[in-house]
């Protein structure tokens, strides 16, 4: 089960973070079946426990992610961690402020926040795409509350402005609303243009991001806010942050994700404390399509944090 903390954000945006404590007793095997997928369980507000007997792990989502993408590793962290998801601005259960900022530094700002005020830091960052690069601003903003980073299929490199354009028709190409959380399955794995093969763990990851609305299933957050969330990152390159970062970093990409081996490594080289680890059989959603392997090859990182 998981914990609902909310914590404040930046420009006093209210963030849903999501602490995780030891798996459910029963196995359940639809995903799918609660808008609020994997056991998300609002208890309302609280403060963090300030015992703080447990290493920190904050993970963050990719954009148009959310906490509960990353449950089944929070559960797994969290015999031995103090496992926390943050809905980012945005996404999920989180603030959606329609003129809200959703520029780099009020990502990193919140959190920063997120860490200070659930008392994590230092703390192992986990994030995927954009929260992979959310994480990496930060700790080379502030070590002092990071002590080691995972990114998970994130470019360092520019991506540009054709690809700005993809994805504004990409979205302008989605048949919403839904009429079922089938036809999210079906579209997101098989009929989207994206889709270079069937994938249903692609649709699966789709399927936790829409809540059901009178007429029909649509997104939890809205499209114009990802692509402003999008556009403050996509035409610069962020290898002047990464050299920053002065902890130990593990750069994972998975074998067809859109983070490519030459470029993992050359991020790995730019790292003063830079590891690589890939995961075959993975696209993009690394620990979502192969969660077992996902684990094996963060593990021994995580175990090096702890024993170093």
């Amino acid at each position: 089960m998981a914990r609902r903390i909310d914590v404040t954000g930046a420009g006093g945006v209210r963030l849903a973070a999501w602490e995780f404590g030891d798996p459910p007793k029963t196995d359940r095997t639809d995903r799918t079946d609660l808008v609020d997928r994997v056991d998300l369980v609002d208890r309302g507000g609280g403060s963090a426990d300030p015992a703080g007997e447990l290493p920190g792990v904050l993970l963050l989502h990719g954009l148009m992610g959310r906490a509960s993408h990353w449950a089944p590793t929070a559960r797994w962290l969290a015999a031995r961690h103090r496992a926390v998801a943050l809905d980012q601005r945005g996404h999920g259960r989180s603030d959606k402020p329609p003129r809200g900022a959703y520029t780099r530094e009020a990502y990193v700002e919140d959190v920063e926040a997120a860490l200070e005020q659930l008392g994590l830091g230092p703390a192992v960052l986990i994030g995927h795409a954009m929260g992979a690069l959310t994480a990496w601003q930060l700790a080379a903003k502030r070590p002092d509350l990071v002590r080691g980073l995972v990114v998970c299929d994130m470019r360092a490199s520019a991506l540009g402005a054709a690809s700005q354009h993809t994805w504004t028709e990409w979205f302008r190409a989605w048949p919403v609303p839904f009429a079922t959380l089938a036809d999210v399955r079906k579209w997101f794995g098989e009929d989207d243009p994206w889709v270079e093969r069937p994938n249903p763990a692609r649709g699966e990851f789709y399927a936790e991001v829409m809540a059901e609305s009178p007429d029909g299933w649509r997104p939890v957050f809205e499209p114009e806010q990802m692509l402003r969330s999008r556009e403050t990152w996509v035409y610069d390159a962020h290898w002047e942050e990464l050299a920053q970062v002065r902890c130990p970093t593990l750069v994972v990409r998975g074998l067809d994700g859109e983070l490519g081996r030459a470029e993992a490594q050359e991020m790995v080289r730019v790292l003063p404390h830079g590891q690589y680890a890939e995961v075959a059989d993975a696209g993009h959603l690394v620990h979502y399509d192969q969660p077992e392997a996902w684990r094996a090859a963060i593990e021994p990182f995580l175990d090096s944090l702890r024993d170093g």
